[in-house]
């Protein structure tokens, strides 16, 4: 399977079905706008990681991440309750996972807590 293939493979792994579910039972947090612009999020970070490759420095990888990640930081202080508990391990499982996919090892950032942990604030 191919880097990008990999990479995309991940999104097997999105948390998002449930976050609409949620929306559904009346949690508002979790309307299609905001739930889409969380996907995008990771969307856009695994695009960036095909796009730099997997030859690319880990430290450019990284930095991707770090972005990612503050982004979501950024939204989860715009909408209130959008990232608690449940949610947090999903994305933080799933940050780890495309690291994976992208070569690094997760258990290197965050004081072994994951790569998310190294700036989230959810």
């Amino acid at each position: 399977m191919s880097y990008a293939d990999t990479l995309n493979q991940t999104k097997n792994g999105y948390p998002f079905d449930k976050w609409t579910d949620a929306f559904e039972a009346g949690m508002e947090q979790y309307s299609e706008e905001n739930v889409a612009a969380a996907r995008d999020v990771l969307d856009e970070l695994i695009e960036q990681l095909i796009t730099l490759g997997p030859d690319a420095e880990e430290a450019e990888k990284v930095a991707l991440f770090q972005s990612a990640v503050e982004v979501l930081n950024d939204l989860d202080d715009s909408i209130s309750g959008l990232i608690e508990t449940g949610e947090r391990e999903d994305l933080c499982a799933l940050f780890d996972n495309i690291a994976e996919a992208a070569g690094l090892d997760p258990d290197q950032y965050g004081d072994g807590d994951g790569i998310a942990s190294e700036w989230r604030e959810w």
